[in-house]
């Protein structure tokens, strides 16, 4: 079985994911890894700890391709050449790129098309929630942002879900305002606003550029209706996502396995979806031709 895990990242790119052993945000990558349902070592990432390890993990998951995702907040920054070189290590691994139009300024839209034109990855991360201040996606800020993803051809990923610092910004309902504004623009939810899921499947339901990747959040109560929708009219919008080093990725795609997809829905959920979204599309994927 192909699979595409869209949000998977190596413990040694940042202490954030347990790099170093021992240490206060060690055991908090822990403790979250016991509050998604990891059974067994809930330090079992710690393999990944250097390149050679992480490698390791992937082709133990069996995966096709693994997306590691930078970042750009105030609290944490994961620099763009930073993802640029782990994903060139191996042809398995996709990067996707960060910015924060607070903290670059006039320098954004030059940083999105080096991401995308200079160093090749895949799609451009906001985290609109944890921003300084914290935002909104339909904050005007991100517009000129969504409109050169749109241009470029390449997908808007959006941080949301629990850990927002404020959870009156974990709420879907503006990102239906974005997804109105730019219908050529795939946008894609990790984390999937959980707790608020319903509310993002009415937004997923009427805009079919949203797509939803509840990664770890999938295995946690109030998700059962995202296996629902997926076997009716989500079926071209869900993705799976194992959240590692948060979440075991074998244990994720054997969990995901038993949740109730129908089984032409678990080729496009695992792979066929992915594949579709960070396919380059427009001018981008013509000049790849």
């Amino acid at each position: 079985m192909n699979v595409i895990d869209m949000r998977c990242r190596p413990a040694y790119l940042h202490d954030f994911f347990g790099a170093t052993p021992g240490s206060a945000t060690n055991e908090t990558a822990r403790w979250l890894n016991r509050r998604v349902g990891t059974r067994g070592d809930d330090e079992h990432y710690a393999r990944s700890r250097t390149p050679e390890g992480f490698l390791a993990e992937i082709s133990d998951a069996g995966l096709s391709q693994a997306v590691v995702v930078g970042r750009h907040t105030p609290a944490q920054h994961l620099p763009n050449d930073r993802i640029h070189q782990i994903v060139s290590a191996d042809p398995r691994l996709v990067g996707i790129g960060a910015v924060d139009p607070d903290l670059l300024g006039d320098a954004t839209l030059d940083e999105v098309d080096r991401i995308v034109n200079a160093l090749g990855l895949a799609g451009v991360n906001l985290e609109p929630g944890f921003a300084a201040p914290a935002r909104h996606p339909d904050d005007p800020v991100y517009f000129p942002v969504y409109e050169r993803l749109s241009e470029l051809g390449v997908p808007a990923f959006l941080m949301s879900g629990p850990t927002t610092p404020d959870q009156r910004y974990n709420d879907p309902a503006p990102l239906a305002r974005v997804a109105a504004a730019f219908p050529q623009l795939r946008i894609v939810a990790y984390h999937g606003y959980w707790p608020n899921v319903q509310q993002l499947l009415g937004v997923a339901f009427r805009h079919e550029n949203v797509y939803l990747v509840p990664d770890m959040y999938l295995f946690l109560p109030g998700s059962e209706v995202l296996v629902q929708a997926a076997n009716g009219f989500l079926a071209d919008q869900l993705l799976f996502g194992s959240s590692y080093p948060f979440r075991p990725i074998r244990q994720s795609i054997e969990d995901a396995q038993r949740l109730g997809f129908r089984d032409g829905v678990l080729e496009k959920f695992f792979y066929g979806n992915a594949r579709r979204v960070l396919e380059p599309s427009g001018s981008r994927a013509r000049k790849a031709l």
